[in-house]
This record gives structure tokens, C-alpha cells and sequence, in this order.
């Protein structure tokens, strides 16, 4: 088969826009990603034509006849919508594809609407504020009884975007100096939770009919478990000298049971397809839910969904082809 493979690619040492983050692009896949889905893809016996990402995208589908798309593009701009560009295109044109539809991608990407559908399907989540300017950020901590330690994030960002160390937040004035620095380097509302102290957990779901939950990793810093511990950006970076990821996680029977469930209801409460990784942070054994990621991380060296398919006995091409084939019979073209 023809498969198109949609991404945004990094392009190392390329300066950033003025006025920009300096994590704008943490989304983007290296080279190295990249090459290793794409190869990954034609393991199966398909022929697979890149894609790329913007108007490179959207020159090429149109000049490119091909039978599906593979797209983990995250899409253009600082739009909550911005990972449903690709596949809105492909709709427009008819073209079937891997992943979430739009709607799906848009509402994952919005964490305050994500989080009140997954409540509303049985799923814990920690209590929560948006405020979108530094009017609603002064209510909120003139209010009194916030239930501190908080953390703080931009509601519509993905890859750790705007989670730093500063995030956990212990007092009044942290917050108005973290969530108003946000409000103005994002240019978007800021979601602020009640931080949950516990360990943190990944869960990736597989499949369509019925999704399926093939396992799940602790995320921990190197020098012990620590319930305050944060998976922030500066980690991530690290993540080689400052993570530790146990699979299988050391879970009881029936709180990893629990974690599988509400990781599948999660991802049938905003509809996704195909895969998706699902964060939870566990205390006094409740899974309480972080976000879910419709499009998650592929790179075979550091992705959490690879490196936990690993981990439980999944080998990367071996994932791949369970995703794609998924995909596949999901589209008829099994």
C-alpha cells in the first residue's frame, strides 16, 4: 500500500520566531524520529511517502496519490485545534487515516474540557481553574483556601510546554509570579490543579474494538521515588540522567486493574482512535487523571509509549505494526 507519513520535523540550530517561547517546537520530531516510523512502516511492506508538515503537507497530498496517511503532525500555530489541521485536510479530500479525527485531537488538546468529559466517565481528576488573564488570576488567589500545593500549565499545550520546576506552586505569590508569566509567554489560558503527591504513571491503549490497555510505566526521578516529584520539560530533557521508568509498574493487582480501566475509559470518553497515552499521577492507590495523548511521542530511544511497550514485552516494530494495523482495519483496508 501507498501510505502517506504527515509530521512536523525540528530543524536543528533554526532560530525561533521573535516573541516565541523557547519551547515552541517541543512537539516537532527530530530527523532521527522521524526515519525510524517511517522505516518502521515499510517493515510491513508498504511504499511510504513523507509528507511533512504546513504547506509542504499540503502541496505534496495534493500531488501525491496515496491510500491512507499515517500523520503525527502537531500542526501549525498555538491554536488549540492545531493537532486536527492534518486530518481536517484529509477529511476535505477523503483520504482515510491513522489516529483521532479532529474533534478528538482539539479536545485533547484543550486540558480543562478533556479533564470535565473524563470526570464525566468515572475518572478522578484533581480540582481545577482556568483563568485567561491576570484579572480572573488575581480572583483566584485573592479567594483564600486554595488547596496548596498547586501546578500550573497552559491549557492547550502539549510535550511539557510551559511545565517547568516552578510549576508546583506553594503560596499566593508563586502563583500570581508562575500563571501570570504563562498567561504571557502563551498567549492562551493557564489551567491551575491542585497538585496530586503520588507517583506518576503512563498507560498506552492500543486497538478500537474494544481499545486495549497493553500496559503501563512508573515515571520516577533516578535517585528514588519521590510523591513531589514533577516530569517537567528540564526532565524530559535529561530524562537519561534524572528518570527512572519501572515496567511492569510496582502496582497491586487491583490498582493496576483500576489504572487499565480508566486509561480505556478515558480514551473512549473523548473518542480516540487507534492508540493514545494516558498519564495518571496514583494516590493512596486512586489513578487520578493528568491528560491523555492522543499522538504520542513514536521515537524508539526515548517515547514513553515505546519505551513502556519495551518494557512489557512489545518491540517497537511490533507496536507499530499493532497501530497501523488497527488503523487499517478500522478504515476497511485490512
Amino acid at each position: 500500500m501507498k501510505i502517506g507519513f504527515a509530521y512536523d520535523m525540528k530543524t536543528p540550530g533554526a532560530p525561533l520566531p521573535p516573541g516565541v517561547p523557547e519551547d515552541q517546537y517541543e512537539e516537532y520530531d527530530p530527523p532521527a524520529t522521524v526515519d525510524a516510523i517511517a522505516s518502521a512502516i515499510e517493515a510491513q511492506g508498504h511504499d511510504v511517502v513523507r509528507l511533512g508538515g504546513g504547506r509542504e503537507f499540503l502541496e505534496k497530498i495534493l500531488s501525491n496519490k496515496v491510500e491512507f496517511v499515517f500523520s503525527i503532525s502537531e500542526g501549525r500555530g498555538s491554536f488549540r485545534s492545531r493537532e486536527g489541521q492534518v486530518p481536517s485536510v484529509l477529511e476535505m479530500l477523503g483520504i482515510p487515516y491513522a489516529f483521532s479525527d479532529p474533534l478528538t485531537l482539539a479536545i485533547s488538546l484543550d486540558k480543562p474540557l478533556c479533564k470535565r468529559l473524563c470526570a464525566g466517565a468515572g475518572v478522578a481528576v484533581a480540582p481545577g481553574w482556568v483563568v485567561s488573564n491576570r484579572e480572573e488570576l488575581q480572583v483566584l488567589a485573592a479567594r483564600g483556601g486554595l488547596p496548596f500545593p498547586l501546578f500550573a500549565k497552559p491549557a492547550y499545550e502539549g510535550s511539557s510546554k510551559g511545565i517547568r520546576k516552578n510549576s508546583v506552586i506553594r503560596d499566593e505569590a508563586q502563583l500570581l509570579a508562575t500563571a501570570g508569566a504563562l498567561l504571557s509567554s502563551y498567549g492562551q489560558p493557564v489551567l491551575v490543579e491542585g497538585f496530586v503527591a503520588g507517583d506518576e504513571y503512563t498507560t498506552g491503549v492500543v486497538g478500537n474494538d474494544p481499545p486495549e490497555a497493553v500496559g503501563a510505566m512508573r515515571i520516577r526521578p533516578k535517585s528514588g521515588a519521590d510523591p513531589n516529584f514533577a516530569y517537567t520539560l528540564e526532565v524530559k530533557r535529561d530524562w537519561e540522567n534524572q528518570v527512572a521508568y519501572d515496567v511492569p509498574p510496582p502496582l497491586a493487582p487491583e490498582v493496576r486493574e483500576r489504572l487499565y480501566h480508566d486509561a480505556v475509559a478515558a480514551f473512549q470518553a473523548i473518542g480516540c482512535r487507534d492508540v493514545a497515552r494516558v498519564d495518571f499521577r496514583i494516590k493512596d492507590g486512586v489513578p487520578v487523571f493528568l491528560e491523555i495523548n492522543p499522538l504520542p511521542g513514536l521515537s524508539p530511544v526515548y517515547g514513553d509509549l515505546p519505551l513502556l511497550a519495551k518494557g512489557m514485552g512489545l518491540g517497537y516494530e511490533e507496536l507499530m505494526r499493532r497501530i497501523l494495523s488497527a488503523a487499517l482495519a478500522r478504515c476497511g483496508l485490512a
